[in-house]
């Protein structure tokens, strides 16, 4: 690396934390490359973003197409096709029912969309949240977010109309995935009768597989009694699907795992490949009773990320991406199994598609956040990019991109194999 660069990374904020200093230079399917031409296999995909593989060349393609002809067409102002293509490319792939969209940038800009509809439209003002969520990082977000203390620490106060619920984490319980959903269904229904009535409730904001709060898979008719207990009350039940849409978890959105379909679609991430593009979709029934104006952003629905979009959509809906991450999650999912059985530091693997779990525990039978962080580091040793998740740090989270070969999945078990020994020595 160079001094100048060296230099440079003083002057970034300090805010940001880092996995790694590693100068990446081009990265290609599911490998990054530095200036020395060390190469690292990605196992994090930017977070869940690059489900296409980093520059898959049909995505390149299209952003320099685009980028030639149209960076910046502001929706408020004028049409482009890129965005109406898009529109038609996500109809094919969202419920039919959710044939309305509106783009933004991030993650977080998306979550807020939903939460600003949904009280403009049922005339409400609360939402209730589950515990373990994730949901950005905004002042609106945070508020919604509670994966961990250190994504709101020292923003007090937040804003008001926020409550929280159980998520169904029955590993975490002890319980059995029948005992875990009756007991969160009872105790959303306390929230409703203690906390925030149903006439002043505007929507249910739940991951359809918790994220940053451990990657942990819901019971399977918990999602369907969800959306019966919003039906019953009129409140809006929205998916957040920024880290689980787009063929992660083996299915074009987690939500067809449990047959559900919400009143809005919250996407981000794989959407674009690695280009800033987030959206939400819901009725047009719904969508009109959103107020024109009061809400908008000058760069939501860029032309080059939308073209990137494009783009990606028909390789995940069509190239074959969304079955590979369901064959190859199978094999990594056995393969974790396997390691399971051999290492009592591992006390749960669950997960669906390419969206796996390696939960550790101590040997007190606590949270074991040291074997997730000296794990994770010695799988970094042999270039290997993991990351952490779980509120207590004691979870491993496996997000490849979803071009990843069954030679490539191998590899990487290999590896966290002989990470797993060097830590339990």
């Amino acid at each position: 690396m160079s001094t100048d660069l060296q230099e440079a990374m003083e002057h970034l904020s300090p805010v940001w934390t880092h996995l790694t200093h590693i100068v990446v230079e081009r990265g290609e399917g599911v490998y990054l490359y530095d200036g020395e031409g060390n190469r690292y296999m990605d196992f994090t995909s930017g977070i869940g973003v690059t489900n296409t593989g980093h520059c898959h060349p049909e995505v390149v393609k299209a952003v320099q197409e685009q980028a030639a002809r149209l960076l910046h067409g502001q929706a408020n102002i004028v049409f482009h096709p890129p965005m109406l293509q898009l529109v038609e490319e996500l109809r094919t792939v969202v419920p039919a029912s959710l044939d309305s969209f509106f783009f933004s940038n991030s993650g977080a800009e998306a979550v807020e969309a939903s939460i600003k509809l949904a009280r403009q439209a049922t005339g409400r003002t609360n939402v209730i949240v589950f515990q373990g969520s994730f949901h950005g990082r905004t002042v609106g977000t945070m508020s919604l977010t509670t994966s961990k203390t250190v994504y709101r620490v020292g923003y007090q106060p937040l804003m008001a109309g926020v409550f929280v619920a159980p998520y169904p984490y029955s590993y975490r319980y002890g319980w059995s995935d029948e005992q875990t959903t009756a007991f969160c269904l009872r105790e959303l229904e306390l929230v409703l009768k203690g906390q925030t009535a149903p006439e002043e409730t505007a929507a249910i904001l739940i991951e359809p597989v918790l994220g940053e709060g451990g990657y942990v898979v819901p019971p399977s008719g918990f999602l369907g009694a969800l959306r019966d207990l919003c039906d019953e009350h009129d409140i809006l039940l929205i998916i957040d699907e920024v880290q689980s849409g787009f063929g992660r978890t083996g299915k074009f959105f987690a939500l067809e795992h449990f047959d559900v379909v919400p009143d809005i679609l919250v996407m981000a991430k794989g959407l674009a490949s690695g280009l800033p593009l987030s959206g939400i979709a819901a009725s047009r029934a719904l969508m009109e009773k959103w107020q024109p104006g009061t809400h908008g952003g000058t760069y939501g629905g860029n032309a080059v990320a939308c073209a990137a979009a494009v783009a990606t959509v028909r390789l995940l809906r069509d190239g074959g991406l969304v079955d590979n991450a369901a064959t190859r999650g199978e094999q990594l999912l056995a393969g974790l199994r396997r390691l399971q059985e051999q290492h009592s530091i591992i006390g749960d693997v669950r997960g669906l598609g390419l969206m796996i779990a390696t939960e550790f525990v101590g040997t007190d039978g606590h949270h074991g956040k040291q074997y997730a962080k000296r794990v994770q580091e010695a799988c970094l040793e042999e270039n290997l990019l993991l990351l952490t998740c779980g509120t207590y740090g004691n979870v491993i989270r496996w997000i490849p991109p979803l071009v990843v070969s069954a030679e490539q999945v191998e590899a990487a078990l290999e590896i966290f194999a002989r990470a797993l020994e060097s830590v339990e020595r």
